[in-house]
């Protein structure tokens, strides 16, 4: 059945209202029957007699015929008038609320200078409205403290970021998942990682093909709880278990700074953190990690070292289109991706690694079962449906169609990198990585580079320690040692959180926290460094 246009949809919503005012009404007495105050245009007749207060009703043992339709008709009218009142009501609640497309979604329509705007006028200055409080958002707790006191925590992050559009995506991104479903073990036995949903793997390779980020034909992909465990996994897989001596696992500084932390966090003698790629000699076996876009400062990466000894694993979990232009597909013998970076969805806690070597893959299987026995598969049914309604939003043939989640983020971030810079620029201590524009292969234009996260240098004269300066200020971070960093004069800001009812930013920059720059500069004419943030994978 063919939908309605908007042209129709419209004529039929001032059809209510053409309708509705039909019966003229008057306000009625106090002591007033409700029928009384309808006049209608015609057919007067039918209007019952009122008495008076200080008439005297007659009364009858048997109603009249007259009489009863008499009562009839008043009683008529009053259902009339109320049943008006409602349709009434009715029709102005449609009004009020958005309007819906043919599949009762709300209209996508994305202003990301308005809601930037919005969210800065939530805040207010730090001196608004007369007062002498800071307004900050804590992006730990969500919360909204209103005293001068209060504390901004860029310690850690979270992609809420996202939320508003898969709020506006109404149905398109939910599951029922029956009482029945999905309780044994098993997913399917026929494929190599037997925990992994078909659906899934499905809208996994179809996600890749349609972005054009990486080769998911001819891989296995195997699925973990977050990329975190495939990263476990991998180490696992890629480490000769006869090995008289751990591996040493390096990354090129900065590196993601939980790379040592994971490494060595199950003391296991197949494998151990040895710090800098850049750094590491000797002719040792080794594992590169090559995180591309790289976490925290943006650059694309390749392998740094080059010898036959080695092997590499890819952490492309910001290899999307949102954050930098897809130039060409990855190919490489492990490549790691997550749900949490490419939808926002970190708390289903899923990732994929898309694996070419069977034995490696059945070796980083081996790893999740004996970890975790399998994935959960509740998290599997809704990343599918989530990868369907991204890939459906670019293929599906509507012209009109707005449901395209790389197109929001792009427009998002590129507002709040602008918002950054600016602030940056302003306070004359602080620099930020710059980036080439390049064609990306998936908008088929060029495209600028807009990080999950910002990597700020100070330059300010006398400062040694960025993280001690900003907690002077009441602004938590992480200074740059903790990536591999030789200076802590850097630290990495957060650009994609963002508090559904605050106006705190996180992954991409806080309003707050740009807020929280100006009122330093401003008050004692110096500023803050750089912002260390560290966003799980």
């Amino acid at each position: 059945m063919d939908s309605p246009s908007p042209d129709a949809a419209a004529a039929g919503r001032r059809h209510y209202f053409a309708f509705l005012p039909s019966l003229p009404l008057r306000l009625r007495k106090a002591d007033e029957p409700l029928s009384a105050a309808v006049t209608p245009r015609s057919n007067h007749r039918l209007q019952a007699p009122v008495a008076k207060a200080s008439e005297k009703v007659p009364t009858r043992s048997k109603p009249s015929r007259r009489g009863s339709l008499i009562g009839f008709a008043g009683l008529s009218w009053e259902l009339l008038i109320v049943g008006s009142l409602a349709l009434n009501l009715v029709a102005i609640s449609l009004f009020a609320s958005p309007s819906l497309d043919e599949d009762g979604a709300p209209p996508l329509d994305f202003d990301a200078e308005a809601s930037v705007a919005a969210s800065a006028a939530l805040v207010g200055s730090p001196h608004s409205e007369g007062r002498d409080e800071e307004i900050s958002v804590s992006s730990t707790s969500g919360s909204r403290p209103t005293s001068k006191d209060a504390v901004i925590n860029l310690d850690h992050g979270d992609p809420t970021m996202y939320k508003s559009f898969w709020k506006r995506m109404g149905h398109r991104g939910d599951i029922t998942i029956a009482g029945w479903q999905g309780i044994s073990y098993f997913s399917d036995v026929t494929n190599l990682c037997w925990f992994l949903e078909p659906e899934f793997d499905h809208e996994i390779r179809r996600l890749h093909r349609l972005v054009g980020n990486a080769v998911a034909d001819g891989h296995f992909v195997v699925v973990g709880t977050g990329s975190t465990q495939l990263f476990q996994a991998a180490l696992y897989a890629l480490s000769p278990p006869d090995t008289p001596h751990p591996l040493s696992v390096v990354s090129a500084a900065p590196y993601y700074s939980s790379y040592p932390a994971v490494t060595d966090y199950l003391r296991s003698g197949l494998y151990r953190w040895a710090g800098d790629a850049s750094a590491f000699k000797g002719n040792n076996i080794y594992i590169e990690l090559v995180c591309s876009p790289n976490n925290p400062d943006g650059s694309i990466r390749e392998a740094v070292l080059k010898s036959e000894n080695g092997t590499i694993i890819h952490d492309l979990a910001y290899y999307w289109p949102q954050y930098t232009p897809i130039t060409h597909a990855e190919d490489h013998d492990i490549m790691l991706f997550t749900v949490s970076k490419t939808t926002g969805h970190a708390g289903s806690r899923l990732g994929w690694a898309l694996v070419k070597d069977k034995d490696v893959a059945k070796r980083m299987i081996k790893f999740v079962e004996l970890n975790s026995i399998g994935v959960s598969k509740d998290s599997q049914f809704r990343a599918a449906k989530i990868l369907k309604a991204i890939s459906d939003g670019y293929e599906l043939p509507n012209p009109k169609n707005k449901y395209k989640l790389f197109d929001f983020g792009h427009l998002l971030m590129s507002v709040r990198w602008k918002r950054l810079r600016e602030a940056v620029k302003v306070s004359g201590i602080f620099s930020l990585p710059e980036f080439q524009s390049s064609y990306c292969t998936f908008t088929g234009k060029r495209a600028e580079t807009y990080p999950a996260f910002a990597w700020l240098k100070c330059e300010k004269e006398g400062v040694e320690d960025c993280e001690s300066f900003l907690r002077s200020h009441k602004i938590l971070s992480r200074n740059g040692k903790h990536f591999g960093a030789a200076l802590d004069l850097r630290t990495k800001i957060p650009q994609t959180c963002c508090h559904p009812s605050a106006p705190i930013c996180g992954i991409l920059i806080k309003d707050s926290v740009i807020l929280t720059f100006k009122s330093i500069i401003h008050n004692d004419q110096s500023s803050t460094s750089a912002l260390v943030y560290d966003h799980p994978i």
